[in-house]
């Protein structure tokens, strides 16, 4: 059985989320998307590379491709078969949210806590999906990978998301999937909890996490449990 890091309470000023695979589950249907493009492209198993690129931003990750592949990588017709795969995945199928994400969503809300969202996708993608998912009048700040100079794990979008919250970053919660994110949240001095997906060992990025929950259900009863500190 899993044991979850249930962190001590302390008053929060803001909580700042990540989008795909934290509140939207959008990271296995990229994977399935990688594979079936890759597979025409005559590449094995070419999902897999998720696995070193989750919360990269599009630049961090087209890099990577033309690194691992070389620069006669066809990344152009990859990246265009991929989205074409995904979207029509979504239309068939939908992309569903992420276990107890409304009710958190509602919860913060309903206190008075201030919510941004830091997404290493850009605006053109990020905001569209979550006017689709619902869920964009909850966050006061949406902060996306083509509104800063460096991707994750370089802090500078969860610092910008703080600034734009007017909130302390060490009295911030944010919420995590990737080990990017947990490295870019915690060097921006934010108390980050790790829920986990693709990624579930938190080995190689336990000393940066404040705690480490099963679902985004557990952040909220971790929350009510503390409430006097909301």
């Amino acid at each position: 059985m899993a044991q979850w890091i249930i962190p001590d309470y302390f008053p929060i000023e803001g909580v700042v989320f990540d989008m795909d695979g934290l509140m939207i589950d959008t990271e296995r249907i990229i994977k399935y998307s990688w594979d079936v493009m890759g597979e025409k492209m005559g590449y094995s198993r070419f999902g897999d590379n998720i696995f070193q690129t989750l919360g990269l931003s599009r630049v961090q990750r087209n890099e990577y491709f033309l690194k691992k592949y070389g620069n006669d990588f066809p990344l152009q017709d990859f990246l265009d078969g991929y989205h074409q795969v995904y979207a029509e995945y979504e239309r068939q199928y939908g992309i569903p949210k992420k276990t107890g994400l409304l009710e958190l969503l509602e919860y913060l809300k309903n206190h008075g806590v201030p919510m941004a969202v830091a997404t290493s996708t850009h605006q053109e993608h990020s905001v569209p999906e979550l006017e689709k998912q619902g869920i964009l009048p909850y966050f006061k700040e949406i902060v996306t990978g083509d509104m800063v100079n460096a991707g994750k794990p370089d802090p500078e979008i969860y610092r910008t998301a703080c600034d734009r919250m007017g909130v302390d970053p060490s009295a911030t919660v944010a919420l995590e999937d990737s080990y990017n994110g947990i490295q870019s949240a915690y060097r921006a001095g934010m108390k980050v909890i790790m829920i986990p997906d693709l990624l579930e060992e938190d080995a190689p990025i336990k000393e940066f996490l404040y705690g480490k929950m099963e679902s985004l259900q557990k952040v909220q009863e971790w929350m009510e449990r503390g409430e006097n500190k909301i």
